[in-house]
């Protein structure tokens, strides 16, 4: 089983996360974010990842550092459970739409934490979350994870749509890069 189990305490945030990469999609995410729980749940529906999130965070001050860091922390839990990425596939890709957003979403488990992001200058909030956080979940995700992750937002107007494509195309691409296809490590380095 490829699952692993992640704690992170700051001065900012608190954040535990377990992760089982084969699981069935079952979630449990406690946040004081309640947008974020909604994304977090997504992307476990979406990536067949069986996923646990308990963070408590300075959300008096902004949500930016618990969103951050429970993108770190995902990242951290990926990059475990996975340990030496043998017989994995490696990328994952996928352009996926949701009512009038579409979505580009390409990652590398390349052992090189890398994040390019476009979404059109959308910016506002949904409900009491800024639309621009989700690009801070998804770098702490790369740097932590070591992998590189494209995501464009290819159309969309309404920014829960948009957030929500990017969330469940990312679930997708994850999914598909982690998928056992072989025995040997991806890489002619024989190492990721």
């Amino acid at each position: 089983m490829r699952a692993s189990e992640v704690f992170r305490e700051t001065g900012e945030t608190k954040i535990i996360v377990s992760l089982n990469l084969d699981g069935s999609g079952i979630c449990e995410a406690s946040t004081p974010i309640g947008f974020l729980n909604h994304m977090l749940e997504s992307l476990a529906k979406h990536g067949r990842f069986d996923l646990k999130v308990e963070a408590e965070g300075d959300t008096h001050v902004s949500y930016h550092h618990t969103v951050e860091d429970c993108g770190m922390v995902f990242g951290q839990a990926v990059r475990e459970a996975l340990g030496d990425a043998k017989g994995i596939q490696r990328f994952g890709s996928i352009i996926l739409p949701m009512d009038e957003a579409l979505v580009l979403c390409s990652i590398d488990i390349s052992g090189r934490g890398l994040f390019y992001y476009e979404d059109k200058d959308l910016r506002g909030k949904i409900t009491d979350f800024d639309f621009e956080l989700i690009w801070e979940f998804f770098k702490g995700f790369s740097l932590e994870s070591r992998s590189t992750l494209h995501i464009k937002v290819l159309e969309g107007r309404i920014l829960h749509h948009v957030a929500e494509a990017c969330f469940k195309a990312f679930a997708h691409s994850l999914r598909n890069a982690v998928a056992i296809v072989g025995s040997e490590v991806p890489s002619t380095k024989g190492a990721i």
